[in-house]
């Protein structure tokens, strides 16, 4: 819940950040956010952003009192990344770091630090699982600037796509795709895993086809379209990864049982 509610304050910053950047320096009011659409009040979201970031601290203190300091690094690193993706004279996402931190936030600082709070220690099994994790969700941000790069090039938002173009990009997403597949096949080849974590395996016909989008799509309503299949990816292939179970050999059980 933490987790979920760091992530939609992260969105509801960059929403009320791009909302304010609107008209200027060759920003284009994204007419699909929900400011723009007249459902929510700039106020509002901001409201809703400082709401969601200050409930994920209070989760954060009962959770570092339930466990140990260690904790509390990993929850402010968290919500100060959150923020400052988005806000701030210089928004970590405008300079081409969204991807790299949105890989290591979301993929082993989040399930390796739910990892923790279960356990009361961490385990190479969790960090190894989190490898697709973050594969697949940065393939979303990958696929939401590929879908933006023309925008973000005229308001000065340096991404990967924008340093690197749209295809060396889409080399990039394919390759996310092909080591979050790879993960899970790797570690029940060398023992580490469950024949069911090859469950995930089961989304590669949509893989294939979402890569394909990415790879020809030149058209925004195209890539938009590969974003949200991207997204669907990323939903199906971790609930199938967690319908695998725990790993064959967990550490010893937590604090008080």
């Amino acid at each position: 819940m933490a987790s979920l509610l760091v992530q939609s304050g992260t969105n509801l910053v960059d929403e009320y950040a791009d909302h304010r950047q609107g008209g200027s320096a060759g920003k284009v009011l994204a007419p699909y956010k929900v400011i723009a659409l007249g459902l929510l009040t700039p106020r509002a979201v901001w409201h809703g952003a400082l709401v969601c970031f200050g409930v994920a601290t209070l989760i954060g203190v009962y959770l570092v009192l339930r466990t140990g300091w260690p904790l509390a690094l990993v929850c402010l690193a968290s919500v100060g990344v959150a923020y400052a993706y988005s806000a701030g004279p210089l928004p970590l996402g405008h300079l081409a770091l969204g991807e790299p931190l949105v890989f290591v936030f979301m993929g082993p600082v989040m399930v390796g630090g739910s990892f923790y709070v279960q356990i009361h220690t961490l385990h190479q099994d969790a960090l190894w699982l989190s490898l697709p994790v973050a594969c697949l969700v940065t393939a979303i941000l990958v696929a939401n600037n590929l879908r933006d790069a023309e925008e973000d090039r005229r308001s000065g938002k340096q991404t990967l796509v924008t340093l690197w173009g749209r295809r060396p990009a889409a080399c990039l997403y394919g390759g996310l795709l092909l080591v979050a597949f790879a993960s899970p096949v790797a570690l029940v080849a060398g023992g580490h895993g469950r024949p069911a974590w090859l469950l995930p395996l089961l989304t590669l016909p949509l893989a294939w086809r979402v890569a394909r989008l990415a790879w020809q799509g030149g058209e925004r309503p195209l890539l938009h379209r590969a974003l949200r299949q991207t997204a669907k990816l990323h939903l199906w292939f971790g609930l199938l990864l967690a319908a695998g179970g725990p790993a064959p050999c967990l550490p010893g059980r937590a604090k008080g049982g």
